[in-house]
């Protein structure tokens, strides 16, 4: 499938196959795209959890207030957001060059080093890139998905037993479709997002293609 063509057609669906399963092979997949998302320095400051087991699936559809989509998907991927992955750039740096790692690890910790808002901010960043690159490569794979916050991340992080500093932040289950998504509810057209230059000035008008 082209990169187009994914994009246009990636729709959030509610309905799932529910006896259809994904390889190992394919979630690694999903994560090997997902982590060649970019980060602030390299940081990867993401951690993902791909939960298949039907009772996993089942406490956090109840975490998830019930949506059944949780249950009934093939995966259901959490991405946690790393907010300590500014303490150490030993391992996301280990390729780089000395002097550029030393550079690079005094600068992450200044930057972020007890400032947990931006840290925070940082992993919302990673996690939505790290997201939409699970969502556009599963739909190459002629898999469907739907990205969720709609969790209790409480109960969540319980049921994974996600430590404090790796909060969950977005959920996206992924499978075959049972039923197409809904109609496109409405698409803002280019004059009512574009700004050309600056602010308020505006060229191009006229609908959204695809």
């Amino acid at each position: 499938m082209e990169l187009l063509e994914a994009i246009q057609s990636r729709r959030s669906v509610k309905k799932f196959d529910k006896s259809h399963e994904l390889t190992d092979d394919e979630v690694r997949q999903l994560i090997r795209c997902a982590s060649l998302a970019p980060t602030s320095f390299n940081m990867q400051n993401w951690q993902f959890v791909a939960v298949r087991d039907a009772g996993q699936k089942t406490a956090l559809c109840k975490a998830a207030w019930n949506q059944e989509q949780v249950c009934d998907a093939a995966l259901v991927l959490v991405l946690a957001g790393d907010l300590k992955a500014h303490e150490d750039s030993s391992r996301t740096l280990r390729d780089a060059p000395d002097e550029l790692t030393e550079m690079f690890d005094g600068m992450i910790k200044q930057f972020y080093g007890g400032n947990e808002s931006l840290a925070l901010q940082e992993a919302c960043r990673s996690v939505g890139f790290a997201g939409q690159n699970v969502m556009l490569a599963a739909r190459d794979m002629d898999y469907d998905t739907c990205a969720m916050i709609g969790f209790d991340p409480k109960a969540v992080a319980e049921i994974l037993e996600l430590p404090e500093h790796l909060p969950p932040l977005l959920m996206i289950t992924v499978g075959r479709a049972a039923e197409p998504a809904r109609k496109r509810w409405g698409l803002l057209d280019y004059e009512e997002v574009l700004s050309l230059d600056k602010y308020g000035e505006r060229s191009f008008t006229g609908p959204i293609q695809g």
